[in-house]
């Protein structure tokens, strides 16, 4: 009778044993999911335009090493980032400044908002046929791009070149039926403003931007014929957010600052700006 209760007991702490194990493996089995559904829920996802993304991937490193996880989406339009933002399926976008983004809103339905400001990088006009301006001729093809606001951005450069002349020269949303003069009967050709960059290969005269000049590697973005003056900061480009992103999302949204933050001053990111853009061809647009 002992050697049974013996017996019995041995095999209930066996059991009991088995038990524990099973409990401890099911306990740690969802802590390691609950920690591995929270880490992927804090990935900050941001929806930005491909000229924008070395310089960005630099911070996302520099991020990384401080716990913020950042996963960036890139976008061949300027249309999409929007829509995508609005529908959440991103965190956050980065292509557009102030003017695009008060001309979509106006246009669309969406509720966005700047959450930040990145760089703002200078304009110009560019020709691989010219070696000035003077020598673009009569006639000439002009690539400009085709939305309301960066069109007008290029008119007051051409304005600013002395080749046209607006019937408002401080409008930046001025248009093609806004010119009033244009001397040299220039053909106006209207393409997206990502296409600029490609354009030069054809056209006489083509308003484009430094960074989709390199990404697109038709013509070095320092060659400009002419350069915008403008230094103010109406054409930083911004981190945009949901309206109401910092209330749905108040831990993303902190992280998001700080890695805004480090964009902004990090001495690498810096250095990638400079080496990808040129340092004389953009500016902070936080200060």
């Amino acid at each position: 009778m002992t050697q049974t209760n013996s017996i019995t007991n041995n095999a209930s702490k066996h059991k009991f044993i088995i038990l524990g194990i099973v409990i401890i493996a099911v306990i740690a089995g969802l802590f390691y999911w609950n920690q591995h559904k929270k880490s992927a829920s804090e990935i900050i996802t941001i929806g930005i335009s491909p000229p924008f993304a070395k310089p960005l991937q630099v911070a996302v490193d520099e991020a990384k090493k401080q716990g913020i996880n950042v996963k960036l989406v890139e976008f061949s339009d300027w249309n999409t980032p929007n829509i995508t933002l609005n529908h959440g399926d991103i965190d956050a976008n980065y292509f557009q400044h102030q003017p695009f983004l008060s001309n979509a809103l106006k246009e669309t339905d969406f509720k966005l908002k700047p959450l930040n400001v990145g760089v703002a990088t200078h304009v110009g006009l560019y020709s691989k046929k010219y070696d000035s301006l003077d020598a673009v001729p009569e006639h000439a093809r002009v690539v400009i791009p085709n939305d309301p606001v960066n069109q007008g951005r290029a008119l007051l450069l051409l304005q600013q070149a002395k080749l046209i002349t607006l019937k408002d020269p401080n409008n930046h949303l001025s248009n093609l039926q806004d010119i009033t003069a244009n001397p040299k009967n220039f053909k106006f050709i209207e393409v997206e403003g990502p296409q600029t960059a490609r354009a030069v290969d054809d056209a006489d005269l083509v308003f484009s931007y430094p960074l989709y000049l390199r990404l697109a590697k038709t013509i070095d973005p320092n060659k400009a014929l002419l350069l915008d003056d403008n230094t103010n900061t109406r054409y930083a480009i911004l981190f945009v957010v949901k309206d109401d992103y910092e209330q749905k999302h108040p831990e993303k949204a902190k992280h998001l600052q700080e890695f805004i933050k480090i964009y902004q001053t990090s001495d690498k990111v810096k250095q990638a700006l400079n080496s990808d853009i040129g340092a004389n061809l953009w500016f902070p647009g936080w200060k």
